[in-house]
């Protein structure tokens, strides 16, 4: 096991907020009754028992792979070993819309995706569960995941319980800032707007990404924000825009700004700035006094999978304390599975070992205590979020 390596800084995609896929994402958002799945449609007859096989849509640069072969996959392969059910993986996921865009047709037609298993951020979970789009998970067959998913992911607004999704992995919003090039600590959000900082400040341009770190600067609960806490939080930006605070809007390409040294401060992901670290120990990841937002990338069973159950005991596999370790040391972001921080403690190899301590894999008490899940932005509030965001933005 080793950690991952400086390439999956573009695991996260650049969000496009309205684009090709906007008609969809408004059809999904407002839950059309054509598009609605009813609970008894959603299922098809599992063949998990006599096919041995399952098909896996994720991210690329989201899995562990071996050092001398970067096509091995470990883990799975074990699964394979130990199962014998052969896993189709395919790294076909690059950005939550264009994937939504690719497999709503199937879906809203009542059509299987050719998929047993995806995985998505929860925000665009949120709408493939409004919609009736995925299956709801059997937990009887999942003990791993009743025991050791982590309890601060285990109750989203869009699907308390857990009972449609289950988090690959998690990660937090919160600020990156130089350290030695700034000459002082960054601790709270508007400390973003100070004078010093004019001109070298990104923010994050995707809505979804963006808007409950800066509401969490406001003090508010972001498990219940409302209308009025969202047109603050633009009305704040769009003054920082107007007096030449944020150079600009970003995707993934804030790392490359905060690098050069472009930028002294800027909304960040924690698995990015975990491998930034690797090579300037003074770029610091901070999770602000009034708060932080905690996000996960879920997995999904879809409408009419042909293999259910077999998707099913994937899935609690990887909640293993042992197999959820060995992932944790190559995708460094949050492990949703506490479990493993015990694992990686008794490694023999300090670098490993090392990763138990790292609050950004496995956030400490005092952090966790300020880390939240934001309830996820509606149908009927998106069309006119986005369009008010994307102006600021400039999209």
């Amino acid at each position: 096991m080793r950690p991952v390596s400086k390439t999956s800084l573009s695991r996260r995609s650049l969000l496009r907020a309205v684009g090709g896929t906007a008609a969809l994402g408004g059809l999904a958002g407002c839950g059309v009754p054509a598009a609605y799945v009813k609970p008894g449609d959603r299922a098809a007859v599992d063949h998990s028992a006599d096919e041995k096989r399952l098909d896996w849509a994720n991210w690329p640069l989201y899995i562990d792979t071996d050092d001398d072969d970067p096509n091995a996959r470990p883990t799975l392969e074990e699964f394979e070993k130990r199962t014998g059910i052969s896993v189709d993986y395919v790294e076909e996921i690059n950005d939550n819309d264009e994937f939504f865009g690719k497999v709503s047709p199937a879906l809203m037609n009542h059509q299987p995706t050719g998929h047993d298993l995806i995985v998505i951020s929860d925000w665009m979970c949120a709408r493939f569960v409004r919609l009736g789009w995925v299956q709801e998970m059997d937990r009887a067959r999942q003990p791993n995941v009743a025991e050791h998913l982590d309890p601060l992911l285990r109750e989203p607004a869009f699907d308390p319980g857990r009972r449609f999704t289950v988090p690959w992995q998690s990660g937090i919003t919160g600020i990156a800032y130089d350290r030695r090039k700034l000459g002082r600590e960054i601790r709270q959000v508007s400390d973003l707007w100070a004078s010093d900082l004019k001109g070298r400040v990104t923010l994050l341009s995707g809505l979804d990404e963006a808007f409950a770190l800066l509401m969490q600067g406001n003090g508010v609960d972001i498990t219940r924000w409302t209308a009025d806490d969202f047109h603050r939080v633009c009305d704040q930006v769009a003054a920082q825009v107007r007096r030449g605070q944020i150079r600009r809007f970003t995707g993934n390409d804030y790392t490359k700004d905060l690098v050069s040294g472009d930028v002294l401060a800027c909304q960040a992901y924690s698995g990015d700035v975990i491998q930034l670290q690797a090579d300037n120990p003074d770029i610091q990841f901070v999770v602000p006094e009034e708060g932080a937002e905690l996000w996960s990338d879920s997995l999904m069973v879809p409408d009419l999978a042909r293999h259910k159950a077999n998707a099913e005991r994937l899935i609690d596999y990887y909640y293993e304390p042992e197999v959820a370790a060995e992932l944790a040391t190559w995708v460094n972001y949050v492990c949703p599975v506490p479990a493993a921080r015990e694992v990686l403690a008794a490694s023999d190899e300090e670098e490993t070992a090392a990763l138990a301590d790292n609050p950004l894999i496995f956030p400490d008490a005092t952090m966790r205590q300020r880390l939240a899940i934001a309830r996820d932005i509606t149908g009927a509030e998106r069309v006119g979020f986005a369009k008010r965001w994307n102006t600021i933005v400039g999209l």
